[in-house]
């Protein structure tokens, strides 16, 4: 269990590293007192990853493990493209993040649940679970998840529009490739 949860920790705390969900975070934040809303993003981050180790558990009972294994090396290799390509707000997201709230948690959270479904991060836990368990994957993919959110917003509102967002993407990119490898190299 406690390698799920560390695997499954940095994997996701590295593939939240300039995601969309990090840009809401900030966003929300500066509408918004910081503990609400990270109460909405924490709900909404164990909910969907809840779901998703449940589909990676499903998955991984049923598949081969070799072959899971090696599936999910490339998956990370996809991972790690996606991450270099970038992942931007859209408009849907920011007239989501615009409207008012009478109930700050269930908004986060609202917007967080539909913003990570089928986001790269809930494919992650997915592939993570079928290779490492349940529980410790979704303690650590929500835990990862949850703080790579809160630094964001620490961080941004430190440091504003001075992020390195490109060195951001390519060193988060270049931990899924690492990630990819050293799966490969145990299955082959």
């Amino acid at each position: 269990m406690l390698t799920a949860f560390f695997v499954s920790f940095g994997v996701i705390f590295v593939a939240e590293l300039g995601d969309k969900s990090q840009l809401m975070a900030l966003a929300f934040a500066t509408r918004f007192k910081t503990m609400p809303v990270m109460i909405g993003i924490t709900l909404a981050t164990a909910i969907v990853h809840a779901v998703s180790v449940f589909v990676g558990a499903v998955v991984g009972a049923a598949l081969p493990t070799r072959a899971i294994t090696i599936v999910a090396a490339f998956a990370f290799v996809a991972f790690g493209v996606w991450t270099l390509r970038g992942d931007k707000l859209t408009s849907d997201d920011i007239e989501r993040a615009n409207k008012p709230a009478r109930n700050t948690i269930l908004t986060v959270g609202s917007v967080f649940f539909l913003a990570e479904l089928g986001d790269k991060t809930m494919l992650a836990t997915i592939t993570l679970a079928t290779h490492y368990g349940v529980f410790g994957t979704w303690l650590g993919s929500t835990v990862g998840m949850v703080l790579a959110d809160g630094l964001a917003i620490v961080v941004g509102r430190l440091l504003g529009a001075r992020l390195p967002e490109r060195a951001v993407r390519i060193g988060a990119a270049i931990s899924f490739f690492v990630f990819a490898a050293i799966m490969l190299i145990e299955n082959l």
